[in-house]
């Protein structure tokens, strides 16, 4: 026995180990203690962690739901501008087509008279030479025309200054 004694005064930790009722009541202390304070601090700066969370959770959601509401406006708002340029650009083609089917009116117009015209150059040129070979036919055979008493020339010149 006097073996047992002397390794109890050797080693402390085995002292410690004989009290294990108020080992567990210093920590228990401890533990008391700390619960304690940290409600303490709670309570005086009126934060709680938890809620923080929750509330700041909150902000985020409402935060991502007016950015959510301000894409759906303004894809409404893009989608209304695409289709007023859509019916912009449908007039502007009608315009186009429009002009295109004038215009090829127009040179049909154009072709038609421009042949017409051609048309009466030649008929102008034919009458021109019919009438230039009747000319020289009238030059060629002398023509006799009774001239008129010069009593005759006086008289008709006077009725016409009358009128």
């Amino acid at each position: 026995m006097i073996d047992l004694a002397e390794d109890t005064r050797s080693n402390p930790l085995l002292r410690l180990g004989a009290q294990p009722i108020a080992l567990t009541a210093v920590a228990l202390l401890l533990l008391i203690a700390g619960v304690t304070s940290i409600a303490i601090w709670r309570a005086y700066t009126g934060a709680a962690p938890e809620t923080d969370r929750a509330v700041a959770s909150r902000q985020l959601q409402v935060r991502a739901a007016q950015a959510s509401e301000q894409l759906v406006e303004k894809t409404k708002g893009l989608e209304a501008t695409q289709q007023e340029s859509i019916d912009q650009l449908q007039v502007v083609q009608d315009q186009l087509l429009t002009m295109k089917r004038l215009l090829a009116s127009q040179q049909a117009d154009t072709k038609r008279l421009s042949e017409q015209v051609a048309n009466l150059n030649e008929s102008i040129d034919g009458l021109r030479q019919s009438f230039a070979s009747v000319r020289s036919t009238e030059a060629d055979t002398p023509s006799v025309t009774p001239k008129k008493p010069a009593r005759h020339r006086h008289a008709s010149a006077r009725k016409r200054s009358r009128s």
